[in-house]
């Protein structure tokens, strides 16, 4: 028996399955969890197989290249997360499926399967701490050991701990890996089983995709605490923005999968003349560009975790966030040809350290290169590629708490005019109050082709807080802990940004960048109320009466859409109907007793219609 295995205290079912199988190895060092990865130094690639009633069954590649781990699925269904895969195996109260419910039996007979396949397996026993090192809870993952490969990304993703270094080490969160059960129990799925008990909350993954465990499991562990003990880990990704005359303004950056977060963290992209590139007409291919020299500096903070824990509020009453990740899972669809990022490309091909890859071309003892993403089987590229960065390397890190002073929120729109009227019809930046940033949280649109999970729909909500599909508990609880959060933080401001359309034109993310740099320049949502004029869709606030960002001023079709000549007014209106009818739908779960009261006002203000002044007067706008 490994003598590391003394400094923990495990529970007894876990417990005998270590006893009981082959070899238990608990890495010291990162590196050496690596090197677990390929077996010896001279392997530099291996099949991630399982052996399923007779059948080997192979489940993933891994290269070994210059930089890295490169690993990708057979399947392309596991190349994305799956977002119905949360099953609740518990009787804790929960609005998410429970595993009894949709299978028809108790779990417990797949757990106990579960530790028996365990115990016959080598195994892999990597410590962490969920939520960071300095603000975190013990934990500990368990796979076998030709998936070293997830356990490294684990070790990658939040804060590794050395087995020497600890005592008496009593796990608050554990994640189980059993891949064969995707196939002998759950038809093919990414089915992740979490078990939520007082002192700890488990976490059975079903599949090799990180995301739905290692990424989001986790995610959900810190939710689950912060519900009991009331504070929130928002979705977001947050920076710390220094102008070219040293102004600093903090900005939060929320949003479902694909709404921005990472592209907060970005440098503003250039055309190859050095102009910034707004919108294309995606009819008349007409594009408008601005000139802007200086621009700001990126102190990037979180990238998609950011623990919001009453601790670190501080006397300005602003929000104040802490980064619950040691290290990025980053998508790099966007980086598609050299030069789109270089500071990604940077660290991910001179890497001082390996890294993981996924859904990227990789070629033993090559680089691997992120703009080179692997083909699904229709032949077109992966939707969704990735790179694991830890966030030492990132340049300008911030580690220690900051205070929020914009939080601002992202939707994918879909390109819309009054032929084709869609809700695409958000202006370039909207300045809301908190009441109305709430109900955005609330219902978080999906948006327009979400290139982060598998399946696509209209227009669906990923729940409240954009974080709900990591959530294990209640809907309207967590809606009152963002509530209360909003309230407690008067002195923080928000903003709704559009990516991908703004009507007629193809925009990418250049709004959020643009915007970035006009909020940065003022000190934040720092303006008098002459300057704004109520949006003709009361859902999107104020608008900007005009716009001007290093002395030029940014087009009126863009801040007002239904400028636009191919959308105009009426198209505009139908637009706004199709928003109107997805938050009348999404928000009646909400309005039930347990409501915060102040969420109650602000439900029926939606339910009359209300004006922009009718949620200004329920929570204030803070603006003169």
């Amino acid at each position: 028996m490994n003598v590391l295995l003394e400094k923990f205290l495990f529970p007894k079912e876990l417990e005998a399955a270590l006893n009981n199988s082959p070899s238990v190895i608990v890495p010291e060092t990162k590196e050496m969890l690596y090197e677990l990865i390929f077996g010896n130094k001279s392997t530099n690639r291996i099949e991630v197989s399982y052996e399923i009633d007779g059948d080997l069954i192979k489940e993933a590649d891994v290269v070994r290249c210059k930089n890295g781990a490169v690993v990708n699925y057979t399947e392309d269904y596991m190349r994305r997360r799956d977002p119905d895969c949360m099953r609740i195996s518990d009787d804790m109260p929960t609005d998410k499926p429970r595993f009894k419910d949709v299978y028809g039996y108790d779990f417990k007979s797949v757990k106990k399967e579960t530790f028996q396949w365990l115990a016959q397996q080598e195994l892999i026993l990597v410590p962490f701490m969920a939520g960071g090192a300095r603000y975190g809870y013990e934990a500990i993952l368990v796979c076998p050991r030709n998936a070293a490969f997830f356990a490294f990304a684990l070790s990658q993703l939040q804060a590794f701990v050395n087995a020497k270094s600890v005592d008496k080490f009593k796990p608050k969160a554990i994640i189980y890996v059993a891949p064969p059960f995707r196939h002998t129990h759950f038809e093919g799925k990414q089915v992740c089983v979490h078990n939520r008990m007082k002192d700890r909350h488990e976490i059975f993954s079903y599949n090799l995709y990180p995301g739905p465990s290692a990424k989001k499991g986790i995610y959900s562990v810190l939710l689950d605490i912060g519900e009991r003990e009331g504070w929130i880990t928002a979705h977001a990704s947050a920076a710390k923005i220094i102008t070219p005359y040293e102004n600093e303004m903090v900005m939060m950056h929320e949003g479902a999968s694909g709404g921005g977060k990472s592209e907060l963290l970005q440098d503003v992209q250039r055309a190859a003349d050095g102009r910034v590139l707004i919108g294309t007409n995606i009819e008349t291919g007409e594009k408008n560009y601005i000139n802007m020299s200086d621009t700001c500096t990126i102190h990037p903070v979180t990238d998609d975790m950011a623990i919001c824990h009453p601790s670190f509020q501080k006397d300005s009453r602003k929000l104040c966030l802490y980064d619950g990740e040691d290290g990025w899972f980053l998508r790099v669809d966007g980086i598609d040809e050299y030069g789109c990022d270089p500071m990604y490309e940077r660290i991910t091909i001179h890497s001082k350290e390996p890294l993981v890859f996924f859904n990227v071309e990789g070629v033993p003892k090559a680089t691997c290169l992120v703009w080179e993403h692997t083909l699904d089987s229709d032949g077109k590229p992966c939707p969704n590629p990735r790179v694991i960065v830890p966030r030492k390397m990132v340049d300008n890190i911030v580690s220690d708490p900051v205070e929020v002073d914009v939080r601002s929120f992202g939707v994918r729109m879909p390109p819309t005019t009054a032929e084709n009227p869609d809700y695409g019809i958000m202006g370039l930046m909207q300045i809301i109050p908190p009441a109305l940033a709430w109900l955005w949280r609330l219902v978080a649109p999906r948006g327009f082709k979400n290139p982060s999970i598998s399946g696509n729909a209209p227009l669906a909500s990923e729940g409240v807080g954009s974080y709900w599909p990591f959530a294990t508990g209640l809907k309207v609880k967590q809606a009152n802990l963002l509530l209360e959060q909003i309230i407690n933080s008067p002195n923080t401001r928000y903003v709704l940004i559009p990516n991908q359309h703004i009507g007629i034109y193809r925009i990418g993310f250049a709004a959020e960048w643009i915007s970035r740099e006009y909020l940065a320049r003022r000190g934040g949502v720092n303006m008098k109320m002459d300057r704004l004029v109520p949006a003709r869709c009361p859902l999107f606030g104020y608008t900007l009466k005009e716009m001007k960002v290093d002395g030029q001023h940014i087009r009126s079709k863009f801040l007002h859409p239904e400028s636009q000549e191919t959308l105009g007014t009426e198209g505009y209106d139908k637009g706004a109907e199709i928003l109107y009818n997805f938050f009348a739908k999404e928000l009646e779960c909400y309005d039930v007793e347990e409501l915060h009261p102040v969420g109650k006002q602000i439900l029926q203000c939606f339910k009359n219609n209300g004006s922009i002044e009718d949620y200004c007067a329920i929570i204030p706008l803070g603006l003169s």
